[in-house]
């Protein structure tokens, strides 16, 4: 069943971690007025944080255009923060929204890619390197996504300061 009237929907995963009645170790790192960012809670490595929208929408074709429009800058942003605190080769940016082989609520990875990942995964690169690394089962410690949080605020507050008032991209 579909479910892209906007409600909280109880049992969706992110709706509940979301709106506090799953643990989200880390909490809430940071947010729009339509999105909110966490750390992820799978086996893509200490850093990698999602975007999720604050309703319950399943398909990208059904965001608001407000959502959208939001969507572009946050995405650039928690990219930022990803490659200023984990120093990566990479940033995969990606949505996979399934469960059980039905579509579930949107979200967007941002993951980051070590040379120490694909060094345990020789010769696997993208969708590959990411299936490797969920196979592994390999979850950072709630203690470290804790710090790791803490360390993303402050990373976006930092660089919100550096933006001048009122303008969002100085590009």
């Amino acid at each position: 069943m579909d479910h892209d009237d906007g409600t909280d929907l109880v049992g969706c995963a992110p709706c509940d971690m979301t709106r506090g009645r799953v643990p989200l170790p880390g909490g809430r790192i940071h947010g729009t007025p339509r999105w909110l960012v966490v750390h992820v809670l799978g086996a893509f490595g200490l850093g990698a944080l999602a975007v999720v929208p604050r309703r319950h929408v399943v398909h990208v074709a059904a965001l608001t255009g407000q959502e959208a429009a939001e969507l572009g800058g946050l995405l650039r942003d928690v990219a930022a923060v990803v490659t200023a605190l984990t120093d990566p080769v990479q940033v995969y940016t990606c949505q996979w929204s399934h469960t059980g082989g039905e579509a579930a609520h949107v979200h967007f990875v941002l993951q980051p890619v070590r040379r120490s990942d694909m060094e345990r995964h020789p010769g696997r690169l993208g969708p590959a390197l990411q299936s490797a690394m969920f196979d592994d089962g390999d979850r950072p410690d709630p203690a470290a996504v804790e710090s790791f949080a803490e360390q993303a605020r402050a990373e976006f507050a930092r660089q919100a300061a550096g933006r001048p008032t009122g303008v969002e991209d100085s590009s």
